[in-house]
């Protein structure tokens, strides 16, 4: 008979790796195994999950790289929406849980395969974020979760691999690092208390520069188009770099605490010096070159943004709407920004654009009037005042 086909979104971990074995030895079908990698892992790190793969019995598995899609449909618009999560949290790796399940649904369809499966626990948002794109996409492939339905413990999946010769070091790490292109996340014993904060040794970053230094960070049209002054025309690669600037200073550090998919509350560390940089700095060359309501109904539309992408609600149609709204909004978002990096912090210093609004013959703030008189000004605030007269007037005659 022939075995049924199952595609396991894949990282290596003890959850996954437990599935690949669970799946093809108890259940019988025929594993293939996928990592989409939005920019978390480098060529070591594939190579590592890939042999672990085999090792395990798969028939296939395969890396699927998707973060240049994952920039181009989702860090981008992020970007134009300033979406910070609660006002802190740049949505890092829960950003990608999306576009990894869309990649690996899309290789199940591929393959013809009758199941697609995923290690993510009861507890967390990640199940929403793999069941929910899968069912949209796939209603007519099962979805298979041996972790969450039998509600593993780690020793048990630890145990279970032994027994079927499988030998790895499945040691448990005091902390949970989970690192893609746009943050990374870390969860430990601080996390899950809410009067604690993660230790220095908890971030894979480490303070390495102590004096001051000045950085530049150009966009084109709302979009990171250079990094002091070299051009990127991979936005990726311009990513990267700003990273690799900010994180020897410890940039982009702090604890997330917001309302999970599922309901409770949840705690979580970050370290994302790239996009708190990019975010900032695109914000406050925005204030100099959007006009006062266009920021405004920006930051209606960019939480609302942020919102639906964290309850796995990406594929709403909405979302392009407000994408198309956002994108709209960026035709005059181009300049450079000069930002002043110092240990576990910066400052914004100013912007240089030919569409800063500042540079204006209208007037100098504070300083002098040239497009209205003293008596315009006069008219404008008497009849600014009338409504609040109004009310005023009539609370004194009842």
């Amino acid at each position: 008979m022939k075995k049924e086909k199952v595609v396991l979104a894949f990282s290596g971990g003890l959850d996954t790796s437990f599935c690949a074995m669970y799946l093809s030895q108890e259940k019988g079908y025929e594993v293939y195994t996928a990592l989409a990698n939005t920019g978390g892992f480098g060529d070591d790190d594939l190579k590592r999950i890939e042999e672990r793969a085999y090792r395990l019995g798969v028939k296939k598995h395969v890396s699927l790289d998707i973060t240049k899609e994952y920039y181009e449909k989702s860090i981008k618009y992020m970007v134009y929406g300033n979406v910070l999560r609660n006002g802190t949290y740049p949505i890092s790796v829960s950003s990608e849980r999306i576009f990894q399940a869309i990649a690996i649904i899309n290789y199940a369809k591929e393959i013809g395969a009758d199941y697609v499966a995923h290690g993510s626990t009861g507890a967390g948002n990640d199940q929403v974020r793999f069941d929910l794109t899968f069912d949209v996409l796939a209603p007519e492939i099962k979805i298979l979760t041996p972790t969450r339905d039998m509600i593993l413990t780690r020793e048990y999946e630890i145990d279970y691999l032994k027994n079927h010769g499988y030998e790895a070091d499945f040691t448990k790490m005091e902390y949970s690092i989970n690192k893609g292109l746009w943050g990374t996340s870390i969860g430990g014993k601080e996390t899950l208390k809410s009067n604690q904060t993660l230790p220095e040794e908890a971030y894979p970053s480490q303070v390495v520069k102590q004096e001051t230094e000045e950085l530049k960070i150009g966009f084109e049209r709302g979009e990171i188009d250079s990094v002091n002054g070299k051009k990127y025309k991979n936005k990726v690669e311009a990513i990267q770099a700003v990273e690799a600037i900010g994180s020897q200073y410890g940039i982009g550090r702090d604890m997330h605490i917001g309302d999970t998919i599922i309901g409770i509350k949840g705690r979580v560390g970050f370290e994302a010096a790239g996009p708190m940089l990019i975010i900032n700095s695109h914000k406050m060359l925005e204030k100099h070159t959007l006009s006062k309501w266009q920021q405004y109904w920006k930051d209606q539309i960019g939480n609302w943004y942020g919102l639906f992408l964290h309850e796995a609600q990406y594929l709403e149609p909405v979302m392009r709407d407000m994408e198309a709204f956002l994108e709209s909004t960026q035709s005059r978002v181009t300049g450079e920004v000069i930002v002043k990096l110092r240990p576990y912090g910066y400052t914004l210093v100013g912007v240089e654009s030919d569409f800063d609004l500042m540079k204006t013959d209208f007037g100098e703030y504070g300083e002098i009037n040239k497009a209205w008189t003293a008596e315009d000004a006069k008219g404008f605030t008497k009849i600014t005042a009338i409504p609040t007269k109004i009310y005023f007037n009539i609370k004194k005659t009842t």
